[in-house]
């Protein structure tokens, strides 16, 4: 219980930490922290200039976690993520020797991950689910803690590609960035203009924040609170008008991950229907597939979550 005590505490005091390098975003930043709780990949997605590099590197900073970033670009090739064989000369005889790509360290920013093509986006699909980078006839395990923060500007935008279902659905969670408010860009700009920059604290290392996530997964789960979860899933493989594909049972797994970081983070040691609903909108929302009529109606995958929540309560009271 001590142990637990501890970690509560220390991981909001990182939070906090974040907080004073990125103004605002209090909520982008909870559900980044809820990602890294439950060991997870994070896909941000707003306009450029909206402090998402930043927020990434301000995570690696606080966590003390090895931090490398990959600029995607249309020419950007797979070996350029993973690494690759070259070939040395050692005592009058050629070997070959791996060298790695950026890709391993224990926090990979993916910078605008939907510039580049199809085939590089998915060199990443093996290190994000299994943890591992196989080149060749040789596979090699990355450093733990491992996460992938990927960037994604909004699918209209020029020269990007949409990314794969199959690479979507190992992001944990996909996190809307949103524009700032008046006195936030007033903070941000007294931040970034005229100042050094803000020094920031390491209150964790990587090895405290595998045992905060394996404290985390001793949180019990309800019986009614599983169901909840699951009946969530199935009802985007209900006959919905607006979806055309519904959740993998990976939504599933997310929301339970998620949801007891969540919990942890507010000081229970039980997950409730409030943390299913907080964590509903990130871990759904990148899984579904949104119908011709609900597109052409201007009807967001969010609008098409709420409904289903707003519907499940209706029943659940009935």
């Amino acid at each position: 219980m001590e142990d637990m005590e501890f970690y509560q505490q220390k991981l909001l005091e990182c939070e906090m930490e974040i907080g004073r390098g990125i103004i605002g975003q209090r909520e982008v930043i909870r559900q980044v922290m809820l990602a890294l709780l439950s060991g997870g990949n994070v896909l941000l997605e707003g306009m450029p200039g909206l402090g998402k590099t930043m927020l990434v590197r301000t995570v690696s900073q606080v966590f003390r976690l090895s931090f490398k970033r990959i600029q995607f670009t249309p020419d950007l090739m797979p070996s350029d993520v993973t690494g690759t064989n070259i070939m040395v000369k050692e005592e009058g005889k050629s070997t070959f020797r791996f060298e790695q790509g950026p890709v391993f360290a224990n926090l990979v920013l993916a910078d605008e991950i939907n510039r580049a093509t199809p085939k590089t986006q998915s060199a990443l699909l093996e290190a994000m689910q299994e943890h591992t980078v196989t080149v060749g006839n040789e596979s090699h395990c990355l450093e733990e803690p491992f996460f992938v923060l990927a960037t994604q500007n909004p699918i209209e935008q020029e020269g990007t590609y949409p990314l794969p279902e199959a690479q979507l659905d190992r992001f944990l969670l996909k996190v809307l960035v949103g524009f700032p408010t008046m006195e936030e860009l007033r903070g941000i700009v007294g931040l970034t203009e005229g100042q050094e920059s803000l020094a920031l604290r390491c209150l964790l290392n990587g090895e405290g924040l595998l045992e905060a996530r394996r404290q985390i997964s001793r949180i019990p789960v309800a019986e009614p609170v599983m169901n909840y979860i699951l009946e969530l899933v199935m009802a985007t493989h209900g006959e919905n008008v607006h979806i055309r594909e519904g959740a993998s049972p990976r939504a599933a797994q997310a929301m339970i991950r998620a949801s007891r970081a969540r919990a942890f983070l507010e000081g229970r040691l039980n997950v409730s229907f409030d943390d299913v609903k907080y964590v509903a909108y990130p871990a759904l929302r990148h899984r579904i597939l949104l119908s011709f009529d609900a597109v052409s109606e201007g009807i967001s995958e969010d609008d098409v979550i709420r409904q289903i929540i707003i519907s499940r309560e209706k029943s659940l009271y009935a």
